[in-house]
């Protein structure tokens, strides 16, 4: 697994995590709920699920002629969770003030994740091949060059 693989794994748990804490606050505080619930519904499927999906997709989708895509796994990584830090903290301080700024916030974590979306689907039209796509790609065992380890995550 790439490092940005390994990130995508981890913040979706992260996500999962920051997704009980809160229901756990809106249970206790139910005077919340209009103001959390939302959040609460984007921390558990863009955070935990979208984050959980895309990273292992990345890790697991075939890899036609050895395709490596790093600088969008990067991109969809940093972009999603860009939009999910956003979200979190713009939607309720919006929701509770009507902050200007907020909402600025609140709309830009809908501008990231959408980024992050449209990154992750021009990545995997990549890989999404047909099984004689992929038998055409694929060369007899041994006669394959493959970068040294080292340089696996780099490219």
């Amino acid at each position: 697994m790439s490092r940005w693989q390994v990130a995508f794994l981890r913040c979706a748990l992260l996500w999962l995590l920051a997704n009980g804490a809160l229901g756990i606050v809106v249970a206790i505080r139910p005077g919340l709920t209009g103001l959390l619930a939302p959040t609460h519904a984007h921390l558990g499927t863009i955070g935990f699920f979208l984050s959980m999906v895309m990273g292992v997709a990345y890790w697991m989708l075939p890899r036609p002629g050895g395709l490596r895509q790093p600088r969008l796994e990067a991109l969809t990584f940093l972009l999603l969770q860009a939009g999910m830090i956003t979200r979190v903290v713009g939607e309720p301080w919006w929701r509770a003030s009507g902050a200007e700024f907020a909402h600025v916030l609140f709309g830009l974590s809908g501008a990231l994740v959408y980024g992050a979306i449209i990154t992750f689907a021009v990545a995997m039209r990549q890989r999404i091949v047909t099984l004689d796509t992929l038998r055409a790609a694929a060369k007899p065992r041994g006669t394959r060059n493959r970068p040294p380890a080292h340089l696996d995550e780099e490219e």
